[in-house]
């Protein structure tokens, strides 16, 4: 049985490779957008979003998953394809229904990013019900 209790200082992390498709360049959306071939600010901040939502896991009843609401990042290095990425979640505490933490991201050279994001446990059908309302 898993523990179900996450407590301020409890740290979670999550990989990746570097690869094209996870560059800036990668994500231009016409040729009149020009971003460079390295790790792209997006995909730091989704790596560390999965961090803090592996840790997150652990609370979720049937019918639960973990969501970002908010992250206050910097990215502060770039990065090479080919290289592996690792992000650091720290659990910092609850706020009311919000679920805090300090990420953290680093490459093969040392520290790429910093900041804070913060979660929240909602139910996937309702999630997903509002979703399809946007539709409309």
């Amino acid at each position: 049985m898993m523990d179900e209790t996450v407590q301020p200082g409890q740290t979670s992390e999550a990989r990746m490779d570097v690869r094209f498709s996870d560059t800036a360049q990668a994500l231009q959306l016409s040729g009149a957008d020009r971003y460079p071939p390295v790790f792209a600010t997006s995909r730091m901040v989704a790596l560390m979003e999965i961090a803090a939502a592996r840790m997150l896991n652990r609370l979720l009843q049937p019918g639960q998953l973990s969501v970002g609401v908010n992250v206050d990042i910097r990215h502060t290095a770039a990065t090479p394809v080919g290289a592996t990425v690792r992000a650091r979640a720290t659990y910092l505490g609850e706020e009311g229904k919000l679920h805090r933490f300090r990420v953290e991201a680093f490459d093969d050279a040392g520290p790429i990013g910093e900041g804070e994001h913060t979660r929240a446990i909602v139910s996937t059908e309702r999630l997903m019900a509002g979703a399809e309302k946007r539709k409309d």
